[in-house]
Order: structure tokens, then sequence, then C-alpha cells
């Protein structure tokens, strides 16, 4: 399954977490992961969960791993 960056996006516990588990072929909906904030999360694929906030520890780890600085960081 193509993936542009080492990692993919996955609602959970009320927030959009990033996690670098192998995406299974039906997606991530009820599936445990290890998030990029140390966290075992279970994905909700709702359609409101992909409008949660995004948590901030995935944000900077999923930067990192995408070697994009974060918006605002000074980085001009």
């Amino acid at each position: 399954m193509y993936r542009p960056h080492p990692f993919s996006w996955v609602p959970a516990e009320g927030q959009r977490h990033a996690t670098t588990d192998p995406k299974p072929r039906h997606g991530y909906h009820g599936v445990t992961v290890r998030t990029l904030c140390s966290k075992k999360v279970t994905a909700d694929n709702s359609d409101i969960g992909w409008l949660w906030p995004t948590c901030p520890s995935c944000n900077s780890g999923a930067h990192e791993l995408a070697g994009v600085p974060e918006a605002g960081d000074g980085a001009d």
C-alpha cells in the first residue's frame, strides 16, 4: 500500500494521532496501534474522528519524520 511518509494518521481517543505501525489493507478502524506520542490507542475511523484536533506530540513527531518544519517554529 502506498504511503508517502513513514507514518499514518489515526483518529482515536478524541484526537488525531500518528503511527508508524503497518497500515492494514482494510484501514485502521478498530485496530490498536502505538502512536508517536507513545500511547496505545484503538482507532476510531468515524467521519467525526477526522475532525478531532491533532495530538501536538504526534504532530511534532510526524513533522520530524517527514523532514518538514512545523509552522511558526522560526524556520523562515
